[in-house]
Order: C-alpha cells, then structure tokens, then sequence
C-alpha cells in the first residue's frame, strides 16, 4: 500500500534495490508490457485450424498453418514456436490408445504374411489392409470393419453392424472393390481374427481372384496402418462425442460422414507426399496415369 502511494515519489533506482530487480531488466519489462503479442496472429490461425480439426496435434497444425502462410506469401513458423504457443495455451492433444477386439480361431489356418510390414504400395488397389472396432453405443454395440488402401491411405472399403460376424468384413470389401475396383494382383491383409479366417470371407477372396496376408497373432505391428487408422477415428471423432447416449444409427451416420469428407478429402496424411489428403493424392496419381 505505501509503495501504491508513494510510486511517484520514490526512484526506481530505490525501488530496484529494494526487490533486487537488475534495472536494465525492469526498464526491458516496462518496454514489453504494453506491447502488443507477437504471437497473438499465430494464436488466432491456430485457433482457427482447431475449429475446423478439432484433433489436429502440433505437427498437423505447423504443416497446416505453413501452408496458409505460404499461400498469403508471409514467412513460415517454426515447429518449436507452435509447439511453445499451444503448451502455454493449453492446447497440447492427449493420446488415448483403444484395444482390439479381433479374437483368433485357432481351428482355422491361418495364411502367410505376403505384406512383411511393408505398407506401401506403387498404385492404388495393390495392397489393402482390414480390421475390426468396436464402439458402445446408447441401444448397443457397433462394429465398424474398414478396408484401407497402402498407396495413399484412403478408406475405400467400409461397413457397420451390430454384430461381428464374418459377413461384416465381407461387405466391407465388396463395397471396396465396386467403388474403387481392384488390381489383378491385389493383396488383402489383416490380423488372425476368426471373421478373415473363416471360410465364408476366403471364399469371397478367392471370388475376386485376391491373395490372403495376415500378420502374427498378437503383433499389432503387423497390421500397423490399419491400427493406426482406427486409433485416429476413435481420437479424432468418437472420443469427442457423446456416444453412449446416441444411438448405432446415429453414430453410423457420423462415421461415415467424418471417413468420406474429412478423413479421405480433406484431412491431412502424414505419410502421403505433401501431407496430401488420401484422395488427393488419388486424383494426382490418377491424372499422371492419364496424361502419360
């Protein structure tokens, strides 16, 4: 309170003294207290990038910012300064990481791996992964089986039902090869689970002429991608929504909705030239095929 009274009176030489303050230092203080906050643009396009991918972590909002930057012809922003800016602010992700549900049938043959962990492709169709999730729903269990394609990490195949049964992932690659078609020599991998080691699901294989891979019982770094996928659905869609108190169907519309226009057209692919999104790069790859 005296010091409140008699600011005016006293020197900031005394004042420096008294709480052991350097004076260039507090002169310093002074001269950036009213200034206005230089990352406070930055702030705002994240917070902006946030709103239309709520999940987008660190790396995705540089690369995402960068090219907003780029397109306004302004300098690009360091990795390490987003990073600074979200941990001050509190917008830092926390991983959660969901389990399988697959369950082997040990009466069942299993094939061989043709993949090797080698999840890259030359051409779209050439190596496509499968699995299973399972999500609780308000009037029960939802069981989403995807088909993932290695070129550019597109779901081309999808299908959703309250149960589990091998007739779930057969859909799901039906659906895959009436919307994006197949190549002859086409590779379809997946985990041990009794639903693609079943007869039902191999007859369907063999129907389209596509070979069978399946990685080690237990590995999930055999079918890393696929993994890798439904993780993100589930941290980018299902853990920021009330799903117990919305039903199958409803959940179902909001998968899909989220796979075909955020996941495949717009999102960005880490792993994808550019960070191009799944069917971007579809589309260029595609282009090239015709113009050569």
């Amino acid at each position: 309170m005296w010091l409140h009274e008699n600011k005016g009176k006293i020197s900031v030489a005394f004042l420096c003294d008294l709480f052991k303050l350097s004076r260039p230092g507090y002169y310093g203080w002074l001269k950036k207290k009213d200034a206005p906050d230089k990352n406070a643009l930055i702030l705002s396009d994240i917070k902006e990038i946030r709103k239309k991918h709520p999940a987008y972590g660190v790396a995705r909002l540089h690369k995402t910012l960068n090219k907003k930057l780029k397109k306004d012809k302004l300098p690009p922003v360091s990795y390490g300064r987003i990073y600074g800016i979200c941990e001050a602010k509190g917008l830092l992700q926390k991983p959660r990481r969901p389990r399988g549900i697959t369950q082997q049938n040990r009466a069942e043959q299993a094939s061989e791996d043709l993949i090797q962990r080698d999840f890259t492709a030359e051409h779209p169709n050439k190596k496509w992964l499968g699995d299973i999730t399972e999500i609780s729903c308000k009037d029960g269990k939802l069981y989403t089986a995807g088909v993932f394609d290695c070129f550019d990490g597109a779901i081309v195949g999808l299908s959703m039902e309250n149960h589990k049964r091998a007739s779930l992932c057969s859909s799901a690659f039906k659906e895959a090869v009436n919307r994006y078609g197949k190549d002859n020599g086409l590779i379809f991998h997946s985990d041990r689970g009794s639903q693609y080691t079943s007869r039902e699901f191999r007859r369907v294989l063999n129907g389209y002429n596509t070979r069978q891979s399946m990685g080690r019982t237990g590995s999930c770094y055999d079918n890393a991608r696929m993994e890798s996928f439904f993780a993100t659905l589930k941290k980018e869609l299902i853990y920021r929504i009330p799903v117990t108190t919305l039903t199958c169907k409803e959940v179902k519309r909001l998968i899909f909705r989220w796979i075909e226009c955020e996941y495949n057209r717009d999102r960005l692919y880490s792993a994808n030239e550019d960070s191009m999104p799944p069917l971007e790069k579809r589309a260029a790859y595609l282009e090239q095929v015709q113009a050569a």
